[in-house]
């Protein structure tokens, strides 16, 4: 070890490989730190300055109206729009201020609400039209398709709820707004607080992902082409109806999350900003390295003043205006290496810390991390790394970036592997332990199935893999199938073991709880621009003639019975993997666990070692309300008994079905 290492980072503490590189995680300390120390000018805290959204941008005075802009190459810059009749003039020209910074100040009558402006920019080579940087209100021309900015100045809402505390394990319901109704349209911010919410709360879910809110051009991208990131997306509604919506989930005692795009930014030039002052630099990296090979994006440099400003305000903003709870940080992984982590295996610890590593996108989320906790200690964050980078969900005291959570996002490719590639008799009750638990222990993890990602065209979700087209036909309680039967059990008993053996918290895409049918298509030429597959079909989960319903069921069950046993307060210990009878059990908590994946074999008094007492079967993914076969007699009980050093209960385990049993005698 370099005999210049005086500080060992606590993370180091927790994970011995880690030695080798002290001093490269203290550098990285060290980096974080003297950036904020710049930043901040070491006299101010990370949230007294991330403010440039209080700054930047159109607002209100007390005689009038102020706006400015942040310019450096432009040599002139002008405000036009309805109150100039789209006319360039001279008596809207923003005067220079320095350092890059432009300005104009309106008299009151100039700008009313819900006006239309943009930019007219000039440079040394040239001129064209720009949104504003920090505008907070976008609108689209529906005939057009083009973008303005908008005059906002409604009365202010009133907030009426308090957010919920901070939850020590977040059940993540990911929503996007715009195919959240069951009618094939875009929907809206105020129908999902009237339509989805409700259905959230009986799920048991405590917390709501909504992704696609920072405004973005094309609809189809999911909202991970990022344009006007103050904006919330016009599409969906009003800022005003986003605040109502974040309020009713508050209501109801739900954490509201925004995925937030801090990764890269659309290339569109009117719309974003890309060339934004003439020049391909002002907040990103200049030719190449700013461009994203796969995503056709523009890539931040996280080592400029200006970009770092720009983001964590963007931050503050979200978490002050629109009361968030947290954010999920997408992309992580592109942001932390040159090359995007594309085509990349991390197998080698020094992979995290050679030359591959943008050490300023590190610091910048570590600043991040620690801004999010200034403005609101009960926000909390989660990293989309692909990577397994140390430290990413660490503290940031304690010489890590500092997310709460990070996905566990290697869950989801293993069950989609294993589904498309294995039998249903190869399946490794041991590698099914081992992967739904494999993950740093210092390290706090988001388990899911499927996110969006597997909902996309394109891909196909874990049940219609198993379906295909018998989900459109033979999903009636009353047409036996057998393919059917089985792609149901499977997608209970992945759910279940992959929710039980979670260890930070757990993440569901909207509708996937009850086998939605269709990918997701977005609007768009070749489909004749139709919301069919852009959309929930809310009715198959209520109807009890369909099987979707009692996925939905099931869902919900066994949500609430984490949240009922606090589960994943406690550790896991597994007490049997059986790959001959393809029979998996452990314990956590007062609560057994026992799945039987054999495809043929049913067992009669099988015996399963565990914690000594009376046992009382407490969820039964075989239950007749579940779509289940109703094999078990849910009612008995099962008391312990010893041989030799252990004690042992015996069940009845069907095959394809899952157990839950609570020790009633503790």
């Amino acid at each position: 070890m370099d005999k210049k290492v005086k500080f060992i980072p606590d993370i180091v503490r927790e994970d011995p490989y880690l030695k080798p590189f002290s001093r490269n995680l203290q550098k990285r300390h060290e980096r974080a730190v003297l950036r904020e120390l710049e930043f901040t000018e070491g006299v101010r805290s990370l949230s007294a300055v991330a403010n440039a959204h209080l700054y930047y941008g159109l607002h209100r005075t007390e005689h009038g109206w102020v706006f400015r802009e942040k310019a450096p190459n432009a040599k002139e810059l002008y405000l036009y729009g309805d109150f100039s009749h789209w006319q360039v003039k001279p008596e809207f020209a923003l005067h220079p201020l320095g350092n890059g910074d432009w300005e104009i100040e309106l008299p009151t009558f100039c700008l009313k609400h819900t006006m239309l402006y943009k930019l007219w920019m000039v440079w040394h080579s040239g001129a064209d039209e720009r949104l504003p940087a920090y505008a907070t209100r976008l609108v689209q021309d529906e005939t057009t398709k083009v973008f303005c900015a908008q005059v906002w100045e409604p009365e202010p809402y009133q907030w009426q709820y308090e957010a919920p505390a901070k939850p020590r394990h977040p059940l993540i319901y990911e929503a996007h707004i715009g195919m959240s109704s069951q009618e094939t349209k875009i929907s809206s911010y105020w129908e999902f607080k009237e339509t989805v919410i409700p259905r959230i709360k009986a799920l048991g879910y405590n917390t709501i992902q909504l992704i696609a809110v920072q405004e973005h051009p094309y609809y189809g991208s999911f909202g991970y082409q990022v344009s006007n990131f103050y904006a919330p997306a016009s599409r969906f509604g009003t800022p005003e109806e986003l605040k109502e919506l974040v309020d009713a989930a508050h209501r109801e005692g739900i954490s509201v999350i925004l995925d937030v795009v801090h990764s890269h930014s659309v290339s569109n030039v009117k719309e974003g900003l890309s060339q934004f002052d003439g020049t391909d630099h002002l907040y990103f990296h200049s030719g190449e390295k700013g461009q994203h090979p796969v995503w056709d994006s523009r890539c931040f440099d996280y080592g400029k003043q200006e970009t770092l400003l720009f983001l964590l305000s963007n931050l503050k903003y979200w978490l002050e205006t629109f009361h968030f709870d947290g954010f999920r940080f997408d992309g992580v992984t592109s942001m932390c290496y040159w090359n995007h982590g594309l085509g990349v295996d991390f197998v080698d610890y020094a992979q995290y810390f050679d030359d591959n590593v943008d050490e300023d996108a590190v610091a910048y989320l570590t600043l991040a991390n620690n801004l999010v906790r200034s403005v609101n200690p009960q926000a909390f964050t989660i990293a989309e790394d692909v990577s397994g980078m140390p430290g990413m969900a660490f503290p940031t005291e304690k010489g890590g970036i500092g997310f709460d959570f990070r996905m566990s996002m290697g869950i989801a490719d293993y069950w989609t592997k294993t589904v498309k590639t294995l039998s249903d008799e190869q399946w490794g009750m041991g590698d099914i332990y081992f992967r739904m638990t494999d993950k740093r222990n210092e390290e706090q993890t988001i388990s899911y199935v499927e996110c969006h990602d597997q909902a996309m065209v394109g891909d196909k979700t874990l049940i219609f893999r198993m379906l295909d087209k018998k989900m459109y036909d033979k999903m009636s309680i009353f047409t036996p199938d057998m393919d059917v039967d089985r792609g149901i059990a499977l997608h209970k008993m992945i759910r279940l073991v992959t929710l039980t053996l979670a260890s930070g918290g757990y993440l569901n895409f909207m509708g996937n709880e009850f086998g939605h049918p269709e990918w997701i298509d977005f609007p768009r030429a070749d489909n004749g621009w139709s919301c069919q597959y852009a959309r929930r079909q809310w009715n198959l989960a209520d109807d009890g003639n369909l099987k979707y319903a009692g996925l939905n069921r099931f869902d919900s069950a066994m949500i609430h019975l984490v949240e009922t046993e606090n589960l994943l307060s406690s550790l896991p210990t597994k007490v049997c993997d059986n790959n001959g009878d393809l029979v998996l059990a452990y314990q956590r908590g007062d609560c057994l666990f026992v799945f039987n994946f054999n495809p043929e074999k049913s067992f009669v008094d099988y015996e399963i070692a565990c914690s000594e007492g009376e046992y009382q079967i407490i969820l039964n993914s075989d239950s007749r309300l579940f779509n289940g076969f109703g094999n078990i007699d849910e009612q008995l009980t099962y008391r312990t008994y010893w041989r030799g050093t252990k004690s042992y209960v015996k069940l009845y385990l069907p095959l394809r079905a899952a157990i839950c049993l609570k020790n009633i005698s503790i």
